[in-house]
């Protein structure tokens, strides 16, 4: 009997054991399980949304300069790198060959000038027919087109600038032989260099023509030049998701270099006192913008609507909240896993 009471005790004991580790789990699990979070409320804030590209130093229109004639390139008066007027001299090719046709193309038609002049003092007088006083006019009109043709000709052997710019490239050089149409130089006007700045899709929200910007060149990382939106692309890159955005420079740079990478930062909006939350309390919840509104220790998706975002995760809250309500705040695939009236617990 004696036996049969310990046991019993015993099992006693051991029920209770169990019932309190029961009770641990319970609490673990229950109470002390829940994830925790970070409250955040809408707080007032100076806002300002800058958008983000990189991309390349280009110019919008470079120019070709190519002899009219084909030649020998006997000398040139400017190399890449140089700053080049309008009308300053470039190039010149081989004149010799030009030079006697033009004198030849003269002399033929100073003599028809001269027969013309002779057959229509005899036709007056009726000394010759007046159908061969209208050949020698034909071969004086002939000579004359002659004439200025070579004289054309002659001129275009030297080759000048057609605008002020900066000479991007020389690609032939003296004793080279020139075709007519091919280039000897690539002229830019440093007033139309801008960087050709690749912008993803979803910073695109406010973006328009004539908003400030900062630049950034590979070559000078610590400068920062203002420039501004000069023109919009259409059409994204498919593939990307980017568009093209083309950001000028506020005063035109004369050490530039086409191709070199460049990064920009455009000033897209501002806000004074805009009530805003950080951007990492908002999710995407079956197709809807919002957040994770915290109440009674549970939570709750509660939609709202958004203004600009800030360059440091700040983002405005245009309705849906009020200052006194509590969002949660996780790392981003922590809040994707939250679903409706989950417990939470709230801690820093």
């Amino acid at each position: 009997m004696q036996t049969l009471a310990l046991l019993k005790d015993r099992k006693k004991q051991l029920m209770i054991m169990v019932g309190l580790l029961a009770a641990f789990v319970l609490l673990r699990f229950v109470i002390f399980g829940a994830p925790k979070v970070q409250g955040a409320q809408l707080a007032k804030q100076n806002l300002v949304a800058v958008v983000y590209g990189n991309g390349t130093v280009e110019a919008k229109e470079v120019v070709n300069i190519a002899s009219k004639i084909t030649g020998r390139i006997v000398e040139v008066g400017a190399d890449q790198g140089d700053m080049v007027k309008r009308g300053q001299f470039l190039a010149r090719l081989d004149t010799s060959e030009l030079t006697a046709q033009h004198r030849q193309a003269r002399a033929t038609l100073a003599l028809a000038e001269k027969n013309v002049t002779r057959f229509k003092a005899l036709a007056a007088k009726e000394l010759v027919s007046v159908q061969e006083a209208e050949q020698y006019e034909t071969a004086f009109l002939l000579a004359r087109e002659a004439a200025v043709t070579a004289q054309s000709r002659l001129a275009d052997a030297t080759i000048m600038a057609p605008a002020d710019g900066v000479i991007i490239r020389r690609l032939l050089e003296p004793g080279a032989t020139v075709t007519a149409g091919v280039p000897i130089f690539l002229l830019a006007d440093p007033r139309t260099v801008w960087v050709k700045a690749n912008v993803d899709e979803a910073q695109l929200k406010g973006l328009a023509l004539g908003q400030p910007a900062i630049i950034t060149l590979r070559s000078a990382p610590g400068e920062q030049i203002p420039g501004q939106v000069a023109r919009l692309g259409r059409e994204s890159d498919r593939v990307t998701e980017e568009l093209e955005v083309d950001v000028a420079f506020a005063q035109p740079r004369m050490d530039f270099r086409l191709g070199e990478q460049a990064e920009v930062l455009i000033t897209a909006g501002t806000r004074r006192e805009a009530l805003a939350l950080p951007k990492g309390a908002l999710i995407i919840h079956e197709g809807r913008r919002g957040v994770w509104l915290i109440n009674k220790g549970r939570l709750h998706f509660r939609e709202i609507s958004t203004g600009i975002e800030d360059q440091h995760g700040m983002i405005e809250v245009v309705s849906g909240l009020t200052a006194a309500e509590v969002v949660a705040l996780a790392p981003a695939e922590k809040m994707q896993r939250f679903s409706e009236g989950q417990g939470v617990r709230v801690g820093k």
